[in-house]
């Protein structure tokens, strides 16, 4: 009977792996079998550094074997002790080493997958290289054309640009999403990515670069007939106004109520800025007259 003992277990799977003068050639098979024996050993007793020691082993010992698959499994274990041990370096090495090796299985949902675990391990720990796995994992999808099985992506990196307050990139990647959503006909999606996009831009009181997004998005028939474009309409008819009042109320409505709550948050804190401004212009135009020799 096969000793239990994964320490033993290690030893014997590193003997079959070395060459000497009387091996001439490492005998992965049964050195992977015993790696992966170690490492359910080592993981049921609860020591997870040697645990995903051997999970690396058993992952080294599969791509030997030409079985990326379940070397990526094994990688994705070793990468799951890793957040155990707060290890975040670790994390993202492992488990972009799965996304590879899924990838040459030709599978691009798990290699995204597995990116996307990464990133949301590493959202509070390393949340720049979150962003990163988020986006790498995006691009997966989307160049095997499976835009659509990226919305929880596009979801989550949104929700982490807003918490990390880089609300241009949020703005680019709803963008980015209400583009991913036509090409594959989900005209909702498409609507509130693209309404979601607006009301980042009067968050951040650019209301010029508010109403140009407004105006860009309109182009695009299934937004200029739906219910998200009515919604961006009033809001922007409502800073033009200066109506903080129509401002709050169009922002606590139904429409804004079915985006994302990260969205909806932002929406609740409108205006953050002075709306009477908005009219300086127009106020300008009524009591000034242009100068026409007044080319400044």
């Amino acid at each position: 009977m096969a000793s239990s003992d994964p320490e033993k277990l290690m030893l014997k799977g590193d003997k079959l792996t070395k060459l000497s003068l009387t091996r001439w050639n490492a005998d992965w098979r049964n050195a992977t079998t015993l790696y992966e024996q170690a490492a359910i050993a080592y993981r049921f007793a609860k020591k997870h550094e040697m645990a995903k020691i051997a999970f690396e082993k058993a992952s080294k010992g599969q791509e030997m074997l030409s079985s990326p698959w379940d070397a990526a499994k094994h990688m994705e274990s070793a990468a799951s002790l890793a957040k155990e041990l707060g290890n975040w370096k670790e994390v993202a090495d492992f488990y972009r080493r799965s996304s590879e090796l899924y990838s040459e299985c030709g599978r691009s949902q798990p290699a995204s997958d597995a990116l996307a675990k990464g990133a949301r391990v590493l959202e509070e720990g390393a949340p720049e290289e979150a962003v990163q796995m988020y986006t790498d994992a995006c691009v997966l999808l989307e160049e095997d054309g499976k835009e659509q099985m990226a919305f929880d992506l596009y979801r989550d990196l949104t929700a982490l640009y807003v918490k990390l307050e880089k609300y241009s990139d949020a703005t680019t990647l709803l963008l980015r999403w209400g583009l991913a959503a036509d090409k594959c006909n989900a005209i909702n999606s498409q609507c509130k990515a693209y309404l979601s996009a607006i009301i980042v831009y009067l968050y951040l009181h650019d209301i010029s670069q508010a109403e140009k997004c407004y105006n860009d998005c309109s182009q695009i028939d299934a937004f200029l007939r739906s219910d998200q474009n009515r919604c961006a309409t009033k809001l922007l008819t409502a800073y033009n106004e200066g109506d903080v009042e129509e401002i709050k109320s169009v922002a606590q409505s139904s429409t804004i109520r079915h985006l994302d709550h990260v969205i909806i948050r932002l929406a609740k804190k409108l205006p953050t800025g002075d709306v009477s401004s908005s009219l300086r212009n127009e106020s300008k135009d009524d009591g000034e007259p242009l100068d026409e020799n007044d080319l400044t």
